[in-house]
């Protein structure tokens, strides 16, 4: 009998869904959502590092891409058993105490501070500092020391911590407050209530300092240190936290009309890309899943017998549960990896935007070609350049931290630098320098997971990036000096919550037995160069001098 799940992955820029036949795990049907208001770069200032998403970005490209796979699909719309959502984070929303968000309420419609807050808004550096100064000197538990030892800006009590500290209005209206990946799903779920509705492990236990060493949340004891508000939301929150192999409820009837599924279809409780990405890339015991787009996160598991109540310090938590249901997830990552490229591109491109396009020489449909010519050739090009440029020669010592550092051990207030330009520095050696710096960057967290006894015995990549640069992952490859596989799936994410969602529809009965037949199988393999091998070890070693020059200084 045929039966169907849908993956649905929110990432940066879009969302994306996958139909997934469950027997077979053949993808029947995809479609993607670009987010129209993100595009016009409303509610962000890079400046100040705020970056803003509007709800109706969200629930627009829900309904587009659901309805989209199932139509494109051609099936029974009654045979889809499940849905799971995964989404970036932490990514807070903040919600009335109807659970509606404050950016859907009458007044706050253009405020940037009633939106989700995106994962790479930095605007709460300060507030991190303060959590962490006061988890490590308030006399009591250190409730960072299963999220590495460090909070982050990028977290959730620092970034509603600097919101309703910069907006009155905002912390009069905002009753709670969601992950996006919570929210989403609550959107969907037939149980209206706040109270008794499934929050995510991942996103709690990874960004929220939720453990069950201390039964939940940090205390209100300790949260009203920072504000009284905090401490008066933690009673609005949760206590008990789900894994994303679990029902949060039924696809309630508003829904089911604008989708045209059953109210039969089960809803997944939700999760975060990256987990939902190693779980599509069938990730097992030692292995680390490198999941890389604009920036990456760096998944493991491990049984709970190895890793014990010993803490890994410098990664953005240990969460059982998190990736795989009995297992402890690790996650790190890099604040900036694709985006680090993207920048570069940005850079090289004034001259053309400002100057040639719009140029008086040129006809609109020359500027139109043109512009469309440079984009299809200009990172190929660059790319080609910089792999031809020998082992041998002068390369520039760039790094990664553009915007700020995740892991090991989280720090937003650092900037990037490059060194060792010289007049013979071209465009493709600074590219080639880029590359590095984002491989670099990677292999200090490979160090890291390491040094403290988490063993890697392989390395799988999933993402556009994995996928589309053969010299990013052959240079990574030979930083690491470890194998990588590609996972052959464009849609990794959204196929781990689709897997998530077979477990939760009861169609399979672990995660682990649905990712052997739906999980991605793979395309390439990458294999570290003997040859290159000593060469990049003497230039990981200036990336580490430069690295502490820099963090001495800022």
């Amino acid at each position: 009998m045929e039966q169907y799940v849908i993956g649905l992955d929110y990432g940066s820029d879009s969302v994306r869904a996958v139909l997934i036949e469950t027997t077979t795990g053949r993808e029947i049907a995809s479609s993607s959502h670009w987010y129209k208001r993100w595009l016009n770069n409303e509610f962000c200032n890079p400046a100040i590092n705020q970056f803003r998403q509007h709800p109706l970005d969200h629930i627009e490209g829900l309904e587009h891409t659901i309805t989209s796979v199932v139509q494109e699909g051609g099936i029974d719309p009654s045979k889809v058993k499940g849905i799971c959502i995964d989404t970036t984070g932490s990514s807070p929303i903040p919600l009335n105490n109807k659970g509606v968000p404050l950016a859907l309420v009458e007044g706050f419609e253009h405020n940037p501070n009633a939106m989700m807050v995106l994962w790479k808004d930095h605007t709460a550096i300060q507030e991190a500092n303060e959590i962490n100064e006061l988890a490590a000197n308030w006399g009591g538990e250190n409730f960072t020391k299963y999220e590495g030892g460090i909070y982050s800006s990028e977290w959730f009590w620092a970034k509603i911590l600097h919101v309703i500290r910069e907006d009155e209005a905002v912390k009069n209206s905002a009753y709670t407050w969601m992950e996006h990946c919570d929210y989403m799903t609550f959107l969907l779920v037939d149980d209206q209530n706040l109270n008794s509705f499934k929050r995510s492990r991942c996103a709690a236990g990874h960004k929220s300092m939720w453990h069950k060493d201390w039964n939940g949340l940090p205390p209100k004891a300790f949260l009203e240190k920072l504000h009284p508000y905090l401490a008066d939301l933690r009673g609005k929150l949760y206590e008990e936290t789900y894994t994303s192999d679990m029902v949060a409820g039924n696809l309630n009837e508003t829904w089911s009309e604008k989708l045209g599924l059953s109210t039969d279809t089960v809803i997944a409780v939700g999760t975060f890309d990256a987990h939902a990405g190693a779980v599509g890339a069938k990730i097992d015991k030692n292995t680390l899943v490198r999941v890389m787009g604009t920036s990456t996160c760096d998944i493991m598991v491990s049984p709970e017998s190895v890793i014990g109540t010993k803490t890994v310090r410098g990664i953005c938590g240990q969460v059982n549960g998190s990736v795989i249901p009995g297992l402890i997830g690790l996650e790190a990552g890099q604040s900036a990896f694709g985006d680090v490229l993207a920048w570069f591109k940005d850079v090289l491109f004034w001259p053309i935007e400002n100057l040639v396009l719009t140029s008086d020489i040129l006809s609109s449909a020359q500027k139109e070609g043109l512009k469309n010519e440079i984009e299809e050739n200009f990172m190929s090009k660059l790319t080609r350049q910089a792999e031809q440029i020998p082992l041998t020669e002068s390369i520039p010592t760039a790094l990664d931290w553009i915007n700020g550092r995740r892991t090991p051990d989280a720090n937003q207030e650092l900037k990037a630098a490059v060194s060792n330009l010289s007049l013979g520095t071209k465009a493709p050696h600074l590219f080639k320098a880029l590359v590095n710096a984002i491989c670099f960057g990677s292999k200090k967290i490979v160090d890291r997971f390491e040094e403290e006894g988490v063993q890697i015995d392989s390395v799988i990549g999933i993402g556009g990036v994995a996928r589309k640069s053969p010299f990013i992952m052959q240079t990574l490859a030979n930083v690491l000096n470890k194998p990588i596989k590609v996972a052959a799936s464009d849609q990794a994410p959204a196929l781990g919550a689709a897997i998530y969602a077979a477990v939760a529809a009861g169609i399979y009965p672990d995660v682990i037995e649905a990712s052997k037949y739906l999980g991605s199988g793979f395309e390439a393999e990458y294999f570290p160069e003997e040859v290159a091998i000593s060469t990049y070890e003497a230039l990981m070693d200036s990336y580490d001098a430069l690295c502490t020059f820099i963090e001495s200084i800022n």
